[in-house]
This record gives C-alpha cells, structure tokens and sequence, in this order.
C-alpha cells in the first residue's frame, strides 16, 4: 500500500529506508536500527546517485558491488533493495528475522537478491571487497583494449567503527593500499557509538591519518547527513583511480529518534512502540508502519531504468568487444561462468611417473599447481610470505593485454587472516580461481573468511603445508594437532590430506572440479615414497575420500585406515602382519568429506561393516574417528601438543610407527601379535 505526499523525494525517500528500518526491527522485537536510521542519507546518495547496478539483473558482470560491511545495519540494504526494484518485497520486510525469510539478521549471499557478500563478522565484509576490487583489476587488465573498456566499475562499501577496529580490516587496508586498488571508495559510517557507548572507551585514533598512512585516498570528515557533502565526497573519490577512498562520513546514530539518537542503546535493540512513535512525530512522519509514499517509492524505483539502460549500453559495447576479440571474448565469458578448458588436467596423469626419490607432498603441490597454470589461466593466488615454504609460487604468469600484465602470483604479506577474506571476495567477484597458501597451524588465523566461504559456497582453494608434527624441529607452536578436525568439522567444506605425489595431483583435480564451496589441500613438510600406481590402485579414488590401497590375500581381518603421511605407516603395518598371517586391508582415506558422500555401497565395499577390527593412524586428534573405526576400534594419533625435535624422533615417541600400528592391530584380532 502506498500514500502520495507533497514533501521533497530526497528527504522522503531517506525517511523511507529509516522508517522501513526502524518498522522491521521493532516487528522482529530484534534487530539493529540505529545505523540504518543515520546512514539512510549517504547510502540514498551513493544508490540513487552513483551506484551503478541493474536491480533486473543481479549477476550482471560489469555492475558495482555494494559491500554492506556493518552486516548488523542489515534492513539499510533490505530497505534500499526493496526501494530499487529488486525482488524483495514488503512481506519479505515484514518477515525480518524470521524463519525462511529472504531478509535474515545479517545479509547473506545467496539467500537475498542483491546482497553481493554475507556479512556480520565485523571486518570481513571490508576485506571481501578488497577482493573484489583485486579481481576486477585482473579481469580488466587481461581483457580491455584501447576503446573497449569491458571491465570497469567500483566497489563500494558501507564500514562502521566496529569493522575498523577488527585487525583484519587493518590487514587489507595496508593490502588494497599497497596494491593500489582505485577502485574501492568506501563510505565510513563515523557514528561514534558502539553497544557499550560511546567509542571513546576503545577507539581514540585518527583513522583517517591511519588509512593515509596505508596509502589511501582519505575524503573528510564530512558531514555524513548531508546529501550534498556525500555527493561531493563520491565524486571526488572517483576521481582518484590510482589509490583505494575512505570517506570520512560524521552520522547521527538513531537520527530522529528524541531520547535514543547518539546512545548505545540504539545500536542493537528495537526502539519500543513509544520511542516509534515519538520518532514519527519528529521525523514528521505521518505513515503506518510499511508504508512507502509514492514519491518516494516511483522515484527510487527509477534505478530500474537507469539500469537497463546501462547494462544495455555495456551489452552493446561488449558486442563491438566480440566483433573485434572474438577469441577473449568466448574466454571472458568461459572465465566468468567458472568453466574449465578441456584438456586441462591431461598433464597431472603422467606427472610422477617413474619418480623415484621420495617427496613432500608440498613439493607435489607445487609442480601439480604450475602444470595446472600452463592450461588454465583463472588459477590465481599467493601466500602468506610463506610462497617458497609452501611451494605455492607459480613459475609463469599471463600477459593480460594492454600496458599490464597480470600475474598468477599474489603476495599479500603476513597477513592470513585478510588474505582468507580476500580470495573470498576474488571468488564472488567471478572470473578467476582463487587459491591462498600458508603452513596448517595458521590456519586458524583465517579460520572466519574460511567459514563464510564455506557458508557462501564459495570456491576457493585453501593450500596449507607443514601439517603436523611431521614438521620437526620449530617444535608445538608451529605443529598443526587440532587443526584437521576442526577444519573438518566446517559444513560445505571438504578437506583433503593426501598421502603422496599420485594422491596430490588427484586432490588438486578435486579442489580445481568443485565449484559449491571451498577446499582444503593438506600437504607434508617431509618426502614420502611415491607410490607405484602400476602396482598400487590409481590415485582416482581420492575423488570418492577413500579407497582400498592395498590389501593382502583372503578375507581382511583388520582394516587399517590412514591419511597423509601416515598411509606409508598404515601400508608397512599391513603388510608386517599380512608376514604373521593376519589378513589386512589398507585403506587411504584423505577426505572424510568426500568419502561420507559416497553411496552406502561403495562406501561399504571400502569398510565393509561386517570386519569391525579397525585401527585408524594420523598425526593429529583422534577425536572423531570413531566414526570410522567404531567402539570397539582404535586410533593412533597425536592427542596432545607436540615437540621440537627432528620429525623421525617425534614420530617414534608419539607411537606414530608400523610397529606400533602393527601391534595394536594385533591386539584387536588376535590379542596381540
């Protein structure tokens, strides 16, 4: 329903998003209406000003992402999507908060059309977009020509002082700064007050010193209520295209509301019946609750035309594009739908043949991701200054056209917890494969960016070397013990711990094929014998999370299940007791994920239920793998912190050798062997 009024559409199409806000929130009795309700007037201006979006048409690539970063002001981006023209509805609205509704607490990708990144975690959403920003750059670089500028728009973002005091914002603002991404012009929401008050307890700093002192573009402070200030503030930001923007925007929280504006209390809870009524009044808002004027609701829905109209302009240039690059255009188009060139794992199959010394499976990693590359150009990432160590440096990198080149190789410093967020931003962006690179006990520095890739489905390729005690001498606060199964334990994630070369290049092949969220590559510090796969099974079935690697004759009469490293240990026990006439099976098992996915057949076939003698061995907790072994089962494993010691000591102090496997084995069949 809808009511026409005669006050000016700026201001009433301002006090539609607060009042849209402040509706939802106190329907919900839940909710965050404070920030909506101060920065209503610099996010009308970007949208209505600047912002250049078809809401027709969410996936267009060429429109600007707007990055909501302060993912608690959620119903600002609900209300500002509704008001467009996008398909979320006023009973989408009514529904805030509730279950199965389309406008959830925090805005998630996905889920509400138009939402370009889930956000909430403080911090996250500002890095995500400096992904974003980093992929667009490499997209433009391989694909524009002099006069067809395909690739070209912005990421804007809305952070609040929360995102700004979060660490990982810190990290990829010294990353975007560093890297020069003129395409980000963010708009911070300097309302001063966070759920405990006023910010002056936490947070003194100059940001806009600091964000200069990362190389940053800093517009400001300004007055954030003001439309004309916002407005000048944008177009000077775009202006600069050689450093990322920070505008600088002072705002009102709770703006209108007589006892609660510029108060905590405002921040994360409902105004009360009372306090709505009060802000009516003082807003001169004279409207029941969802009720849009027409004023307001026909001149924002005019974004629907300027969007056509844009989108139509760039599908037309992007015709001239195909007329005079057929070639990169038929590959932009393949880039952007995540498509792989056929052929492109043809090398891995031959890879380590006839390989005899042993090697690390970080080692394989490397010569599986440089084959990789040389077929397909959308691989592209970096690590943490750890590049050498992981062995995640790929050799060669693409010319991408034009006066730049692109390259495969990203460097982004010692800083995991942003370089998580930043693939994951690279990843929604589109058109390139991201992949990060850092030793496995560090991943629990990117473990949030790494959770919302998983929430998101997004693919992104997390690479982590030196996983577990196996890493020697640097001792337990380098050595990787609780991280597996808490990587395991992530929904829509899959982990993969390969044994050696043959398995690294088939787990490589799973993680390039997955496109519904992200995948861990597990990989060793120390060499491993590379299997023979002319004698062993082929290495495919790491595509099913496990198979039978070798077993000897006769019926099993124990199952030894291993990952990693600990294959080769699990493969020497079985064949010391297949010697004391114990009839073994070894099974490699490098992703629980993969394989719990299987058909109960085959996943029966692999551990059939009725051989219920089972012994799991691998450096890491043994929480979980009953699950595999049963009650009556054992696991060998590291359940306490490691040690500094060179690897082969530690493994033989930790029980962690075919003798030991040998024995418990023996104990389960036979009371000892």
């Amino acid at each position: 329903m809808t009511t026409r009024t005669s006050a000016p559409p700026d201001e009433l199409c301002i006090n539609s998003i607060r009042f849209l806000s402040i509706d939802a929130v106190q329907k919900a009795n839940s909710g965050h209406p404070g920030a909506p309700m101060g920065a209503a007037p610099m996010a009308y201006a970007l949208w209505d000003r600047f912002l250049k979006h078809n809401p027709a048409d969410t996936s267009w690539p060429d429109r600007d992402r707007f990055v909501l970063s302060a993912g608690h002001a959620s119903m600002l981006i609900y209300s500002l999507l509704h008001l467009t023209g996008y398909p979320v509805t006023l009973d989408d609205i009514r529904e805030f908060r509730q279950w199965e509704s389309r406008t959830p607490g925090h805005p998630e990708y996905g889920l509400t059309p138009g939402v370009e990144v889930t956000t909430g975690p403080l911090g996250q959403g500002f890095a995500n977009g400096v992904g974003m920003a980093y992929a667009e750059r490499l997209l433009a670089e391989r694909y524009n020509r002099p006069g067809h500028e395909i690739i070209d728009h912005y990421v804007y973002g809305i952070c609040s002082d929360g995102d700004l005091m979060e660490g990982v914002a810190s990290e990829a603002a010294s990353f975007a700064g560093t890297h020069k991404l003129g395409k980000i012009i963010y708009l911070y929401d300097d309302n001063g007050i966070s759920i405990e008050g006023d910010t002056d307890v936490t947070f003194l700093e100059d940001v806009g010193a600091r964000f200069r002192a990362y190389g940053w573009h800093v517009v400001g402070p300004i007055d954030g209520m003001d439309l004309p200030a916002v407005e000048a503030a944008l177009r000077e930001a775009q202006a600069e295209r050689e450093r990322p923007s920070l505008i600088v925007a002072q705002t009102t929280i709770g703006y209108g509301s007589p006892n609660k504006a510029n108060t905590g209390g405002v921040h994360g809870a409902p105004l009360g019946a009372d306090e709505v009524t009060l802000t009516r009044e003082t807003l001169g808002w004279p409207y029941e609750p969802f009720i849009v004027p027409q004023e307001a609701l026909d001149h924002m829905r005019l974004a629907l035309e300027r969007g056509a109209d844009a989108q139509a302009d760039w599908e037309r240039r992007l015709a001239e594009y195909r007329a005079a690059y057929p070639a990169e255009a038929a590959q932009l188009e393949a880039d952007l739908n995540g498509d792989l060139p056929d052929g492109w794992a043809d090398a891995l199959d031959d890879l380590f043949t006839n390989e005899e010394k042993p090697l690390a499976t970080r080692e394989a990693g490397g010569r599986v991701m440089n084959a990789i590359a040389e077929r397909l150009h959308t691989l592209v990432g970096g690590s943490a200054d750890l590049a050498p160590s992981n062995n995640t440096m790929l050799r060669e990198y693409v010319n991408a056209g034009g006066e730049k080149v692109a390259p495969h190789n990203m460097h982004f410093g010692v800083r995991e917890h942003a370089m998580g967020s930043i693939a994951g931003g690279m990843a929604l962006h589109g058109g390139v494969i991201p992949y990060t690179g850092t030793f496995l006990i560090f991943s629990d520095y990117m473990r949030p960016p790494m959770r919302l890739a998983a929430l998101m489905g997004q693919r992104v390729i997390y690479v982590f070397t030196h996983d577990s005690i196996g890493l020697g001498e640097d001792g337990p606060t380098h050595q990787a013990v609780e991280q597996l199964i808490g990587l395991r334990c992530v929904p829509n994630m899959v982990v993969l711990r390969p044994a050696e070369a043959t398995e690294t290049a088939v787990a490589w092949r799973a993680a390039i094929e997955r496109k519904t969220g992200p995948t861990v590559l597990v990989f060793t510090r120390q060499g491993l014998p590379v299997l023979d796969r002319s004698v062993y099974p082929s290495a495919d079935g790491v595509l099913r999370g496990a198979y039978v690697l070798w077993e000897s004759s006769g019926a099993p009469e124990i199952i030894l299940i291993g990952t990693g490293s600990e294959v080769q240990i699990a493969l020497d026990a079985g064949k010391a007791l297949a010697e004391k006439d114990i009839a073994a099976r070894v099974v490699s098992m490098p992703s629980w994920e993969l394989f719990d996915a299987q058909p109960k057949e085959y996943r029966d076939t692999v551990l059939p239920p009725s051989v219920t003698a089972r012994v799991s061995v691998e450096a890491g907790r043994t929480i979980g793998w009953e699950r595999y072994v049963g009650t009556d089962g054992i696991s060998i494993g590291v359940d306490t912190f490691g040690a500094s010691a060179p690897y082969q000591r530690i493994y033989q102090e930790y029980g962690l050798t075919a003798e030991r496997v040998a024995e418990a084995a023996g104990s389960l069949v036979r009371g000892g062997a």
